[in-house]
């Protein structure tokens, strides 16, 4: 199912959100905590998208999630990936802000499908690895 996803520029000093650039349909929404644009000028925009799992995950899954989590495998994108700490985990890309509205969904529907497929992945390696993590308490 497609969703609405509304992408706001904040302002660089005062954190408050000033217009909006862009409204998408975009598929695997679920996964973004949240998605904003911000830069010194128009054409010097960032997009930083914070990435999460779809469901809450139990706590001997949030470390072994970023253990196993390959961020490598958004290098076609050029990101700053950074780990956030957050309810479940969270990975915030900051990518330069395409200026052609279709370049900007391709590139979200793209970075969702990637973080999805990774997601699966890391869950079903990290069921064999459960009492490893149970035991680290």
């Amino acid at each position: 199912m497609d969703t609405l996803i509304v992408i706001m520029q904040k302002n660089l000093e005062t954190g408050l959100f000033e217009k909006e650039l862009a409204s998408l349909n975009i598929e695997n929404e679920q996964y973004i905590l949240n998605i904003y644009a911000m830069g010194k000028a128009q054409n010097e925009l960032k997009l930083f998208i914070n990435l999460t799992t779809e469901n809450d995950v139990q706590d001997w899954e949030y470390n072994a999630i970023y253990d196993y989590y390959d961020k490598d495998i958004f290098q076609k994108f050029k990101p700053i990936i950074t780990e956030k700490e957050e309810y479940n985990p969270t990975w915030e890309l900051i990518i330069d802000y395409p200026n052609e509205i279709q370049n900007l969904k391709s590139i979200l529907n793209e970075i969702l499908c990637i973080h999805k497929n990774e997601l699966f992945e890391v869950f079903s390696i990290i069921q064999e690895k459960k009492g490893d993590y149970e035991n680290e308490k």
